[in-house]
């Protein structure tokens, strides 16, 4: 018999359904649906205080709502991205893997290796117009000097 995949917590089930339910169209229509109604029934009600902040109120508590279940799902699809990215790295032969879990360095560390991928992609843009073919891989070498090329082939 297979086992079943872990689901996950109750809340990310929760977080699932509802980031999954309120992207459809049919959700959108609901909404729609509210706000004309609830336009429709200010002449019926004065445009009163009242009429008012029941749309206030509704729209107030599913944004706050809808900021926790977004946030979660973008968490969520970004490790599962950062981990995928990290299997292909890994996998690579001759890829960096130094690379593995970049986001979890500190800025200072990142933006030195951005610095170095910044000037790979320089020179082999001027390969380019030179007429070279850009199909080399050069070693990012991590002594370099933030005022020099990466150097060295593989």
């Amino acid at each position: 018999m297979r086992s079943r995949p872990d689901r996950g917590s109750w809340f990310t089930r929760f977080a699932n359904l509802g980031a999954r339910a309120t992207g459809r169209p049919g959700t959108f229509m609901l909404a729609l649906v509210i706000v004309v109604i609830w336009a429709v029934t200010g002449p019926i009600f004065g445009f009163s205080d009242t009429w008012q902040l029941i749309i206030n109120t509704g729209t107030t508590i599913v944004t706050f709502l809808m900021v926790f279940l977004i946030q979660n799902t973008q968490n969520r699809d970004s490790e599962a991205m950062h981990v995928k990215m990290d299997e292909l790295i890994r996998a690579l032969e001759g890829a960096h893997n130094a690379l593995l879990d970049l986001e979890e360095l500190d800025d200072k560390t990142l933006d030195k290796i951005r610095a170095r991928y910044r000037k790979l992609a320089a020179k082999a843009r001027e390969d380019i117009k030179a007429g070279k073919v850009d199909i080399d891989r050069v070693d990012v070498d991590e002594n370099d000097d933030d005022d020099q090329a990466p150097s060295g082939k593989r």
